[in-house]
């Protein structure tokens, strides 16, 4: 029996896939998967017995990536699981920035007693006018999942969409639209977009992107939006450039004392990922993502470990072994396993910055001795044996 403990409340539609080898546990320190959403794990104490943890959603700033990692702890999110749901909340901000849509809601609210608010309106509208998004200069800063979604339905929206991002995946430029124009440098972006929009994740090299420099470099005007992670932005310099009418409406998806009081921002309780279609599809991404690791040792979607997929083994054995990304690993696996009389049939081998994975299919099963003599290898960081 395999124990799958979550550390959130997730989907039914995602625990639901799980077969009768597993069981749910509330007991972290049994727990060989762990499914996660918000909640941070930073403070916690990961058990030896832990194989993998599954993020419901696409950021991961919540989980100790290289702490896991150095444990042989692979870690997966759920990348455009929840895109279309955020795609849909962007373009409502965006036509929120563009029309004071809730000022106007606001108005006829505060006027609902008013038995002559229908004549009333006509005089009171204008201060609510906005202006049309056709025809605009949209920048996407950001082509992952969720931001070549939001960029393809700006440009069916007939606005001009300008696409930045120096690491542009093959499978996303494949979705891209012909019609989004790709920019090799975000200062174009800054200069000529009326709307600019952040689909980048959280990380060293983003942590404040949008600074003073950034914002003083930006078209008058400009509209902000912001659904990707608060520290993108320096928002006491985000507060100063809405007070000079750099910016005209900063949108964002992340409530604090300082985006909460800010004049000119558009406040939204972090919705961008709450409608149950992505909670269901975030869900079963990451019991899928889990259950293919724990049983043939397939990684997709991992954020600390590379891609690499077998499929289903077929021979006498599948041993999988995650170790750091040095000289002769190869050399030494391969040499043990020669040692012991156990031919290869398969393998492959992948590796992402600093750690690399391993998977070998075996024609028989290798005994105690050789898996131990795995396990000895300098750099090597845990052996499994799949089958």
């Amino acid at each position: 029996m395999k124990n799958i403990h979550c550390l959130n409340a997730i989907s039914p539609c995602g625990t639901a896939l799980l077969t009768e080898e597993y069981t749910l546990t509330d007991q972290i320190q049994e727990a060989e998967g762990i499914l996660v959403r918000s909640a941070s794990m930073h403070e916690l104490d990961l058990p030896d017995c832990l194989l993998a943890v599954a993020r419901a959603g696409a950021g991961v700033n919540n989980i100790p990536l290289d702490g896991c990692a150095s444990k042989g702890i692979v870690a997966f999110n759920t990348p455009g699981a929840n895109a279309n749901g955020v795609k849909e909340l962007v373009i409502c901000g965006l036509l929120l920035a563009s029309r004071d849509i809730i000022g106007g809601v606001r108005w006829c609210k505060d006027n609902q007693a008013d038995e002559a608010i229908a004549k009333t309106t006509e005089k009171a509208k204008k201060s609510f006018a906005g202006c049309e998004i056709k025809g605009k200069k949209m920048g996407v800063i950001g082509l992952g999942a969720i931001g070549t979604e939001v960029a393809n339905a700006c440009s069916s929206l007939g606005m001009e969409v300008y696409g930045y991002d120096p690491f542009i995946s093959v499978n996303a430029a494949w979705k891209l639209s012909r019609n989004i124009r790709h920019i090799t440098s975000v200062e174009t972006i800054y200069k000529d977009c009326d709307y600019i929009t952040l689909h980048v994740p959280l990380m060293d090299e983003t942590k404040g992107m949008i600074d003073k420099a950034a914002l003083e470099s930006m078209k008058k005007g400009v509209v902000l939006l912001n659904f990707s992670r608060d520290l993108l932005v320096v928002e006491s310099d985000m507060e100063e450039a809405l007070k000079s009418g750099i910016v005209k409406k900063y949108v964002t998806d992340f409530p604090n004392p300082i985006s909460a009081k800010m004049e000119g921002a558009l406040v939204i309780p972090h919705l961008g990922a709450s409608t149950e279609e992505s909670e269901d599809n975030c869900a079963k991404m990451a019991v899928e993502e889990i259950m293919d690791y724990i049983e043939n040792g397939n990684i997709r979607n991992s954020v600390n470990f590379p891609s690499c997929e077998m499929g289903v083994c077929k021979t006498a054995s599948r041993i999988a072994l995650l170790h750091l990304n040095i000289p002769n690993m190869i050399g030494q696996m391969t040499g043990i396993l020669a040692a012991g009389n156990v031919n290869i049939s398969d393998m492959t081998n992948k590796s992402k910055d600093k750690y690399a994975y391993t998977l070998l299919d075996l024609e028989i099963t290798p005994d105690e001795a050789c898996i131990q003599k795995l396990k000895a290898i300098k750099g090597v960081l845990r052996v499994r044996v799949i089958k």
